[in-house]
């Protein structure tokens, strides 16, 4: 039986797998070797490990290198380590930094995916004559035939919703789903762990890897720094209702939303409500002053089966995540000659640009993923927003 939705034997079938060097993508290599597949195994390494090479969390450098190939081993599958440092800081590591400095909270994750793993690693694997790229990511696809497309495939979020990774996979072309499979997006992490240790895997009781996975020690301001210097100029600390409050050290050291080591005290909760990048100040607000209900989108990725402008004109109904941790909340889609904009239902606090806005059909496991973008702006409520538009527009001394 070939699990993997093709009209052939499994050992007709070739399929690279991306090892990380985690326990999910080893036991993904495992699963298809088990199965009869004719598999390959890549590993990509994406930065000068240096301080990470035994950093708990890491991947895809360094002892990660090493473990995938060790699993590799232990599977019988051929093994093959890619150089992509340059290419990933040219996609990844140089604009996170830039987008930081602009006072955006970006999500690398998803550049790597958009341009690293599911574009130039599939192109690799097509050039290995691959039927397929297999990952280690949560998240399960099926088939969803339509006239042009009979092989068209379609996204829905995991079984196991505590792993779910659909939010940092909303930017997947159609043709790149229709080439992937992603083999755990039934299981559950117990499941997993349990298969890994059934495999004799080294990397069985391995820590799981965290997001940003090129920042030793969690020090992202050290990655900043190198690459955007002037993202550590000072500024002030201003209320959003004008008054300046005291100075920082670069609007890198803050975030949306953020309310510990703000670095003034006037007696009231106050939170980083927005950050100024040209003129280099840091606005801070009470909580109230955070609720968002509507967000603009850019770079939207639309993997429905309509076309975005035809089924938002008049308002999509869907559910939407601005957050990886939460679960989809009931939100509208709008697409007209303001841009396109999603109305959340239930108010958020500390929406950054930069983040992703992420849609679904609803909010259970068997949702699908409609696509989404990254977040340009967000409106607060009316008094919130006009007292930010005002202090915005006001000129800054030099």
């Amino acid at each position: 039986m070939n699990t993997l939705d093709f009209d052939k034997r499994p050992e007709d079938t070739r399929v690279v797998v991306a090892m990380s060097g985690g326990v999910d993508s080893s036991v993904v290599a495992g699963l298809l070797k088990r199965q009869g597949y004719d598999v390959l195994g890549i590993t990509l390494q994406l930065y000068d490990h240096g301080a990470a090479v035994h950093r708990a969390g890491s991947c895809c450098a360094g002892q990660d290198i090493d473990d995938a190939r060790r699993v590799s081993e232990t599977l019988g599958i051929p093994h093959y380590v890619l150089d992509y440092e340059k290419r990933f800081r040219e996609t990844v590591i140089n604009p996170f930094a830039e987008a930081y400095a602009m006072g955006e909270t970006p999500i690398p994750c998803v550049a790597c995916n958009q341009t690293v793993k599911f574009a130039d690693l599939l192109a690799t694997a097509k050039e290995l004559g691959a039927d397929a790229l297999a990952t280690g990511h949560y998240i399960r696809s099926s088939l969803n035939p339509s006239a042009d497309n009979p092989n068209r495939r379609a996204l829905y979020r995991p079984i196991d919703s505590d792993r779910d990774q659909s939010w940092f996979l909303f930017a997947t072309t159609q043709e790149q789903i229709d080439y992937l499979r992603f083999p755990l997006g039934g299981m559950s992490k117990a499941q997993v762990r349990e298969l890994a240790e059934e495999m004799g895997l080294v990397v069985a009781k391995k820590a799981d890897s965290q997001d940003i996975c090129f920042v030793p020690a969690g020090k992202y301001t050290d990655i900043i720094n190198k690459v955007k210097p002037n993202a550590a100029l000072g500024g002030d600390i201003v209320h959003i209702d004008g008054r300046v409050l005291g100075r920082h050290d670069g609007i890198l050291h803050y975030t949306i939303g953020q309310r510990r080591g703000i670095g003034v005290a006037t007696g009231e909760p106050l939170y980083v409500v927005y950050l100024d990048a040209r003129s280099r100040r840091v606005i801070v607000g009470p909580k109230e002053a955070l609720d968002t209900h509507r967000v603009y989108l850019r770079d939207v990725n639309w993997i429905g089966d309509g076309l975005l402008a035809a089924d938002a004109a008049d308002g999509f109904a869907c559910f939407a995540k601005v957050r990886s941790t939460r679960p989809p909340a009931p939100a509208v889609l709008h697409a007209d000659e303001n841009g396109i904009y999603v109305d959340l239902a239930v108010g958020e606090a500390g929406v950054a640009p930069g983040q992703a806005c992420v849609l679904y059909s609803g909010e259970g496991a068997d949702s699908r993923v409609y696509g989404g973008g990254f977040i340009e702006r967000s409106e607060r409520a009316a008094e919130a927003e006009l007292a930010l538009k005002v202090l915005l527009a006001q000129p800054v001394a030099a």
